[in-house]
């Protein structure tokens, strides 16, 4: 017998009650009307229907999702404790949660919403046929693919940001007295991102800093195959201080439904996390390729079907007389003839049938709004601004500077002082700009970037962040849904790696998976690359990008002097404010104080950084005209590249130098007309050979026709030692030039570092 067939023999079944009017409570004495659990009998057996029909859809390959929230019913009550305005990120096994909570916003049908999710029809009016997500703009559920719990960490930074959004007078999308919801399996609670999501909750409410989050764990103690012993989420979670916690049976309405409102009123109340376990089972197995019986006894399965929370709640309202069986059957019925007509429609919608629909919500680019955001000048209103004052000076690194973005007039700047300077710029114009990290705060950085930036403008809008980087982007995550341009710090470029999902699988994706309905705008800094000097090892001196460079959407700015790192940062967050985009801003911390360029004492890599500078994104810098040789470089390569050409020239060769300044989008136009205008390109990449910066720049040219020579020297395929030997993996000038000479033909010289000489002979 099927899951559908036990549900109709069980319910016709039951013996009625005595009559009892539905707006009356369903126990005397109670709080809950039968009406109220009238209509989350309505959810729960809409959404078991819309299961049945995805298992059906997919047997006749017309339908491409079937993982199911049959067992986890009892979410409904989860729904229905929060407020249509409380923004939800969801499990995937949430859909009684999501058709409750659509039911509730006018003009929402959840059940076709949700089948063109399965069918992938473009017509989604949330992913737009991209994938199956629950999710919502007019019903405040952010849509979420994460299976590992990869979204706590923004939900944490939503919850935190909703707060600050309205004592900074940042206008959002959510009352001040939201609630933020995420849920999530029990599987999944093991995960180091939802242990240091939820740690990052209690810490930062510990901090006395509002937290109002409620976690669900939806506990149906197994994950795919692995069992979760029965008392484990309560051990781990159960006993926290600083996390209020909520255990209720999901497949007992009445208790669901006290235990959810309890929660949800106690986060609303203190402003601080709470973690409800609710106790579900699992039905239909994992998904519709799954066979349980491959891995589960007879008997434990037997044991979940006895605890359907759907037929528990048809029990709870046939028992106590608010409707009898013949009348919830029908209703039971009525669901499953609109979920299967409604199936059929769905079918016959196109889908995305060109890879431009597909990624059209990926990188929105309006290059003229972005440029007007960048070098508009007006400042907020006085009476608005909470903690800059116009022509405020502090002190930042070297000499005083106003926080107008850009340096004293007059008098040329390092990278790290133009950084500052642009960063305290923004946050005085504009006030949905905020700046955390690790040590941003009293500290300004490990090396002084941020300094005097909290003294400035308060510790509201700069601030330091727990030692965890999943944390640090969550909170960007979050404050970015909630009305803020977050400009988080990532202190070291190999830092980010523990935490890159939080850029590839979240920030990158959310407008991909939301059809553009919701965007991450932020500007991720990240001190990076090598050569540091006396301050060595892989994990200060880290040259690999790779991972960064094929996310789809996602803006690489790398510059490389004062002048371009002001321009280029002002850019990144309008890009983030006009567009919604991601954008990673790699500083090179060996150039972030560098004042000489060719000899000591010469001041030749100082420049004036000027706020009416723009620099659109995808568009090189070129230094000289040389018509022998284009050298193509980026960040502390720059430098290296210029100083090489001086050398060349003594050879006769007349160089020019492209610095890229964009690692994605590539300068691609810029890059093909320089090679042109020589015939001959050299590569001068500090990254890696294998996954480094050259490759696309190689790959670009060939791409665009070039039939010019090319050539390419780079940093060794290994890991940035400590001490004198990173000079023997590195990319320095002296490898430049021999490249160039061999490339020109001008001399054999010693040979360029490439992954051929890996290979003893």
């Amino acid at each position: 017998m099927d899951l559908d067939e036990r549900f109709r023999a069980a319910v016709a079944a039951f013996a009625p009650g005595p009559g009892r009017p539905a707006d009356q409570p369903i126990v005397p004495g109670g709080a809950i009307t039968g009406t109220a659990c009238l209509e989350l009998f309505d959810a729960q057996a809409t959404s078991r229907q819309l299961d049945l029909a995805a298992r059906r859809l997919g047997s006749d390959r017309r339908g491409y999702y079937s993982i199911g929230s049959s067992g986890h019913e009892g979410n409904a009550a989860v729904a229905a404790a929060l407020r249509t305005t409380d923004p939800a990120l969801l499990h995937y096994r949430s859909g009684a949660f999501f058709v409750h909570r659509a039911r509730r916003v006018p003009g929402l049908d959840p059940i076709r919403d949700v089948l063109l999710g399965v069918v992938a029809a473009a017509a989604d009016p949330i992913s737009g046929g991209r994938h199956k997500v629950f999710g919502s703009a007019a019903a405040n559920v952010i849509p979420q693919t994460s299976t590992i719990a990869s979204h706590l960490p923004r939900a944490v930074g939503l919850a935190f940001a909703i707060d600050r959004a309205a004592r900074l007078g940042v206008a959002g999308p959510w009352p001040a007295d939201a609630v933020v919801l995420c849920s999530f399996g029990d599987a999944s609670a093991n995960h180091s991102t939802a242990a240091g999501a939820i740690n990052a909750a209690i810490h930062t409410a510990g901090q006395g800093i509002p937290m109002p989050i409620l976690f669900v764990c939806e506990d149906n103690g197994i994950g795919i195959s692995v069992p979760t012993p029965s008392s484990w989420i309560e051990r781990s979670y159960g006993h926290r201080p600083g996390l209020a916690y909520f255990s209720a049976d999901g497949c007992a309405t009445l208790d669901a439904l006290t235990t959810a409102e309890a929660a949800a009123r106690w986060v609303r109340d203190h402003r601080a996390p709470a973690f409800l376990r609710l106790r579900t089972v699992r039905l239909l197995g994992h998904a519709g390729s799954d066979v349980e019986t491959a891995y589960r006894r007879p008997v434990e399965i037997a044991a979940d079907l006895a605890r359907d929370p759907v037929t528990a709640t048809a029990r709870l309202l046939i028992e106590s007389g608010v409707a009898p069986p013949a009348g919830l059957l029908d209703r039971y019925a009525e669901l499953g003839r609109r979920v299967a007509t409604t199936a059929e429609l769905v079918c016959a919608e196109p889908k995305l049938d060109a890879a431009a629909a597909v990624t059209a919500p990926i990188a929105p680019s309006r290059p003229a709004l972005v440029r007007a955001d960048a070098l508009r000048t007006d400042p907020l209103p006085r009476d608005e601004r909470k903690h800059a004052d116009a022509g405020h000076a502090i002190t930042g690194i070297g000499s005083p500077h106003r926080v107008n973005g850009a340096a004293a007039q007059g008098a040329p700047t390092t990278l790290a002082h133009a950084v500052n300077a642009a960063l305290a710029g923004l946050l005085e114009r504009d006030r949905d700009v905020l700046v955390f990290g690790e040590d941003v705060g009293r500290k300004g950085g490990v090396y002084g970037v941020t300094k005097g930036l909290q003294k400035t403008f308060g510790a509201r809008r700069v601030f330091d962040t727990l030692l965890d980087e999943q944390s640090v982007l969550g909170t960007a995550l979050g404050a970015a849904l909630a009305g803020f341009v977050p400009i988080p710090e990532i202190q070291y470029l190999a830092y980010l790696h523990n935490a890159a999902d939080q850029i590839r699988g979240e920030a990158a994706t959310l407008s991909f998976f939301s059809d553009g309905r919701y965007r991450n705008p932020m500007v991720v800094r990240i001190a990076g690359y090598a050569y540091q000097k006396g301050f060595g090892g892989h994990f200060h001196n880290d040259n690999s990008v790779a991972a960064l460079r094929d996310i789809p959407g996602v803006v690489l700015a790398s510059p490389s002097r004062a002048d371009d790192a002001a321009a280029m940062l002002r850019t990144c967050v309008s890009a983030a404010r006009v567009d919604g985009r991601v954008c990673l801003y790699l500083e090179p911390i060996a150039l972030y104080h560098t004042r000489d360029l060719h000899r000591p004492g010469d001041d030749g890599w100082l420049a004036r950084p000027s706020a009416a500078e723009h620099v659109e994104i995808g568009r090189a810098r070129v230094y000289g005209e040389g018509a022998d040789l284009t050298v193509v470089s980026f960040a502390n390569g720059v430098p290296m590249s210029l100083r090489a050409a001086r050398r060349l020239a003594r050879h006769g060769i007349h160089t020019r130098v492209l610095d890229l300044r964009w690692l994605a989008p590539l300068p691609a136009d810029d890059l093909l007309r320089h090679a042109r205008a020589t015939g001959r390109v050299l590569v001068a990449d500090e990254t890696r050979r294998c996954g480094g910066v050259s490759e696309a720049v190689c790959a670009a040219l060939l791409d665009a026709g070039f039939t010019g020579r090319i050539a390419r020297v780079t940093s060794e395929d290994s890991f940035v030692p400590l001490g004198p030997a990173a000079a023997t993996v590195l990319l320095d000038e002296d490898r430049i030039e021999a490249a160039a000479l061999r490339l020109l033909g001008a001399a054999t010289g010693p040979e360029p570092r490439h992954a051929e000489a890996r290979h003893p002979r």
